[in-house]
């Protein structure tokens, strides 16, 4: 469980256009950089999101952990899952810059053949995110751990979106898994039940909490 010195290096695609990418490749690779890490290494996963709250697979240990250089935002398009084409929702992403709070989740080294192909489908159902082996500080040590990133350059980043923006999709935006704003409701209450305050999504859910309360929505 030891981590080495320095993370895996992560082949990166050349293409940000999801028709573009090749997911099994991606896939093969990152299993690739996994087996690297030494004659029977443990997986670690990086959770920001969803995965604190509904990971689908149990952890045989798990650590409050920080990750310097990139931060959690509510910035990436979801046209299915929390959104349609007509109407547009968002799903959260760790993108360069600044810090984020997470969990690190360890998946045994026998565990890991079976769960990665469910892990992928399930993140990488298109492949649009960046899978990368990201340092997380936690109380026991630092850990290399796969973390599911996106670029600002890739057709699914938002951008910067306005407050009236964020209300709209917040009071219209519904996909097969259920609305944007049950998805934010959920993650900021999965953070805070392992003690981290996501301000910044805070400052997001009051702008739909007050146009609840003023019959806006």
């Amino acid at each position: 469980m030891a981590p080495s010195h320095t993370p895996p290096r992560t082949v990166r695609p050349t293409t940000w256009d999801p028709a573009q990418r090749n997911g099994a490749q991606m896939m093969a690779d990152t299993m690739a950089q996994w087996r690297s890490q030494g004659p029977r290494p443990d997986l670690w996963v990086f959770a920001y999101a969803s995965l604190v709250w509904r990971p689908e697979f149990t952890a045989a240990e798990q650590r409050l952990a920080r990750v310097h250089g990139h931060h959690r935002c509510l910035e990436m398009w979801s046209r299915v899952n929390r959104g349609t084409v007509e109407c547009p929702g968002l799903v959260f992403a760790l993108m360069p810059g600044g810090s984020c709070t997470g969990l690190a989740l360890r998946v045994p080294h026998d565990e890991v053949e079976a769960l990665m192909p469910l892990l992928w489908a399930r993140e990488m159902p298109n492949p649009v995110y960046d899978p990368r082996w990201l340092t997380c500080q936690t109380e026991q040590g630092p850990v290399h751990a796969l973390a599911f990133t996106l670029s600002r350059r890739s057709p699914s980043h938002t951008g910067t979106l306005s407050e009236e923006r964020y209300r709209e999709i917040f009071s219209r935006s519904c996909g097969r898994y259920g609305t944007t704003l049950d998805y934010a409701r959920q993650t900021f209450h999965g953070l805070l039940h392992h003690g981290i305050h996501d301000r910044a999504l805070g400052k997001l859910l009051q702008l739909a909490d007050d146009a609840e309360s003023t019959g806006l929505t």
